[in-house]
């Protein structure tokens, strides 16, 4: 995870697993779409210090993405319009490797809240070849997977830092 020199934001995922037990979509023309998560999908929560608002990025292997705007939890902020022009939209690339993927991901400025320092909440949603999912967070604060609860976005970060 680094800064762009725009002030957004670069990921890395990499996955490992014994070759042929994950399962990934299949490629699919760049663009947002919706349930996502239902499939492999690396995800991204950011709030800031200030409020109960965040946001929600889900990165698929498919080359698809989401953008979602929340006021509090698990409540959608539907004033939030993103920003997602092509020069603006999240961009993904996957590699396959013999073991699993790496998924890079960038967001531009325009997609985070406007403050220096973030928190964020690292999470993925991996399928298995046998159609079973498991839900991998920085940290999980209840008994069932829920990526939403702020108090799982354990991650500060500095998007001023270098």
């Amino acid at each position: 995870m680094a800064p762009t020199n725009d002030g957004g934001l670069h990921l890395r995922y990499r996955v490992s697993g014994q070759p042929g037990a994950l399962c990934l979509p299949e490629p699919q023309a760049a663009g947002p779409a919706d349930g996502l998560w239902q499939h492999t999908c690396c995800e991204l929560f950011v709030a800031t210090g200030h409020g109960n608002a965040y946001r929600e990025f889900n990165f698929s292997p498919s080359g698809q993405w989401a953008v979602y705007a929340f006021s509090d939890y698990r409540q959608p902020d539907t004033a939030f319009a993103p920003q997602t022009a092509p020069q603006t939209a999240p961009q993904i690339s996957l590699r396959q490797q013999a073991d699993g993927f790496e998924l890079a991901a960038t967001l531009a400025a325009s997609l985070l809240p406007d403050q220096a320092i973030l928190q964020l909440g690292v999470t993925a949603v991996i399928e298995a070849a046998n159609g079973s999912k498991s839900y991998w967070a920085l940290t999980h604060c209840a008994a069932q997977p829920d990526f939403h609860p702020r108090q799982s976005f354990t991650l500060a970060f500095d998007r001023n830092a270098s």
